[in-house]
């Protein structure tokens, strides 16, 4: 089995480390590849497996949104997600109206009070209680009707 690691390469060694308690043998570790021998795995480890181990090791890392792990056959290939600059603009246009609505909620609290009476009222009064099942008739017994 090999495992592509593409621009990840710096973090190979702790990626293997990880692996290792996982797979049940030492994967080794050469230039951007890391093989794993099919035969010293542990039974029932299925490339399905060891993507699922290579995304837990990416969350734990804190670039698990950043990349995605492909399987092909016994490869997995992990690849870096391509951020267009249009998708980073979108990103960064939410930040700058949450920046200005605390603006805009500073205008409207001579409105605040106003609203406060109806929500001690509403907290005056009791809540709702749910609905009860009702029970289901017992069923008569075919002797019985005869």
């Amino acid at each position: 089995m090999k495992v592509a690691l593409g621009t990840l390469k710096d973090k190979g060694d702790d990626l293997v480390a990880f692996l290792e308690p996982r797979v049940g043998t030492k994967p080794s570790l050469s230039g951007g590849e890391i093989e794993i021998e099919d035969d010293e795995v542990k039974e029932g480890v299925r490339p399905r497996h060891v993507k699922t181990y290579i995304k837990r090791f990416l969350y734990m890392n804190g670039v698990r949104k950043k990349y995605r792990v492909f399987v092909a056959g016994k490869e997995l290939t992990i690849q870096e997600i391509e951020v267009s600059e249009k998708e980073e603009e979108e990103k960064k246009a939410p930040e700058k109206i949450e920046e200005g609505a605390p603006a805009e909620e500073k205008s409207e609290e001579p409105e605040a009070p106003a609203e406060e009476p109806a929500k001690e009222e509403a907290a005056k009064e009791k809540p709702k209680k749910t609905a009860t099942k009702k029970p289901r008739p017992k069923k008569k017994k075919a002797e019985e009707e005869t």
